[in-house]
């Protein structure tokens, strides 16, 4: 196998990390880079499920502030990103606790709270949440 970088080919190498470690020869790994792309899975995951509760709360804003408004769509992407949560905490259980912290959940109500203000032109969500996780996640809740 040619030598190929990290900073050149990141596929490239991670097929090649890959080979060696199956092959059992440790002390050719890049042992830092690896060590960097194993942190960089878990903060991926973290991000994901920050994506998706921001729209979960997003839609729990505009189902809230616009009564008038509320459609089924917005039912289907509520249920939608609930499911996914769930589905995502399940599978991977250590994401759990992240959403039991005030500082990761200030920042992904305020990315929904940025993005039910862009969709609605309103400005009148609140700067905190006002929810607890565990009914944002309930299948029957809305507020």
């Amino acid at each position: 196998m040619s030598l190929v970088s990290y900073e050149t080919d990141v596929i490239a190498w991670a097929n090649r990390q890959a080979a060696l470690l199956r092959a059992g020869r440790f002390s050719e790994l890049d042992i830092a880079n690896i060590a960097e792309e194993i942190e960089d899975v878990g903060k991926s995951e973290e991000r994901e499920l920050a994506s998706r509760m921001a729209v979960l709360l997003m839609h729990l804003l505009k189902w809230q502030y616009q009564p008038e408004r509320q459609s089924r769509s917005w039912l289907r992407t509520i249920k939608e990103q609930r499911k996914r949560v769930i589905l995502r905490v399940k599978r991977t259980p250590s994401l759990r606790h992240i959403m039991d912290d005030g500082d990761w959940v200030a920042e992904v109500w305020a990315d929904a709270v940025a993005k039910a203000v862009e969709e609605t032109g309103l400005d009148v969500f609140p700067d905190e949440c006002r929810w607890q996780m565990e009914d944002v996640l309930r299948e029957d809740w809305l507020p």
